[in-house]
């Protein structure tokens, strides 16, 4: 078996973070636009109205993915776990588009915001006003530092380069066929499924990293752990959840309530028990989603660390027959 030199994953992870901080997204030619799109043309050969036919959608093209990185992660492993980490990641990119949603609504242009809001989430935004648009914000900043940053950072550092393409292809997937819908109801159960397997330990991992940097913006960590314990599991998703509600706690506002979204009208459980998120509150959950990104970063490098070493341990003492 392949085992990777102690701190190439380790030195990976850093530098396709920091490369990431440095970045963003790239504008044009995103590999994970190129995933979509391959995705979208097989769609058309395998979908069905069946749960069946999703999951062998998603298998094939996660498999596809997993045997890609298993070949790629053999060649150069600190520089290509830096590229598959810089491509998994969204971080950054999230909190720019956070900082202009906060200029935008700050100038009183509300239209404008309406057409930035669906770049962060799915909600219909000719139902929102400013306060909704807001509220609709914290959230998405709350479950995507979860989902795009802390998430990928963390199958950096358990699968290495498979792990952190299969769990982008999964998120990604999950965004496209995993949304209750008529046509995905049942084509896109296994994607989401598999996306809230893979979401599951990343998620309560935000929830203490968010809980860790509470005081960065002036909130407390036992609001944040309070408001997760009490309130994360109303939540319809097992992941989002944690995540949503921690924030709400460490900033001392309150998430949840009706939530319009294209094809359907949710009414969400309310997370926290402060106030409504204002507008001011934006600047702050960015600052709180810089933090936790920053944290995960941490929490990858020592894990990948203390991983790789402990698996080149475990060879150097098993017996040979």
């Amino acid at each position: 078996m392949f085992v990777p030199r102690c701190h190439d994953r380790a030195a990976g992870i850093a530098a396709g973070y920091l490369a990431d901080l440095l970045l963003g997204d790239p504008r044009r030619g995103h590999p994970v636009a190129g995933f979509g799109t391959v995705a979208a043309r097989l769609e058309r050969l395998t979908y069905a109205d069946s749960r069946w036919a999703g999951l062998r959608h998603t298998a094939l093209l996660l498999s596809g993915l997993w045997l890609l990185g298993q070949l790629a992660g053999r060649r150069g492993q600190m520089w290509v776990t830096a590229a598959a980490t810089f491509i998994a990641l969204g971080g950054t990119s999230l909190n720019r588009v956070g900082g202009q949603m906060s200029d935008l609504l700050t100038a009183g242009d509300v239209d404008g915001a309406r057409r930035l809001l669906p770049s962060l989430c799915g909600r219909d935004p000719a139902a929102l006003d400013a306060t909704g648009i807001a509220r609709a914000t914290v959230e998405s900043l709350a479950e995507n530092t979860s989902d795009a940053q802390v998430a990928p950072m963390f199958w950096a550092a358990v699968g290495g380069v498979p792990g952190v393409l299969v769990y982008r292809g999964a998120n990604t997937l999950d965004a496209m066929i995993g949304h209750r819908s008529p046509r995905y109801e049942r084509f896109g159960w296994a994607a989401a499924r598999f996306d809230d397997l893979l979401n599951y330990v990343p998620a309560r991992l935000t929830g203490i990293l968010v809980a860790a940097c509470a005081p960065v913006v002036g909130g407390s960590a036992s609001a944040a752990l309070r408001a997760w314990r009490n309130d994360a599991a109303r939540h319809p998703s097992p992941n989002a959840g944690v995540a949503e509600a921690s924030f709400a706690g460490a900033l001392g506002v309150r998430l949840g309530g009706p939530t319009q979204y294209t094809h359907r009208l949710e009414i969400r459980p309310t997370l926290g028990d402060g106030r409504i998120p204002e507008i001011a509150d934006l600047d702050r959950a960015v600052r709180l989603s810089r933090a936790v990104q920053a944290g995960s970063a941490v929490v990858a490098v020592a894990l990948a660390v203390a991983l790789s070493a402990a698996c080149r341990t475990g060879r150097r003492v098993s017996p040979r027959w």
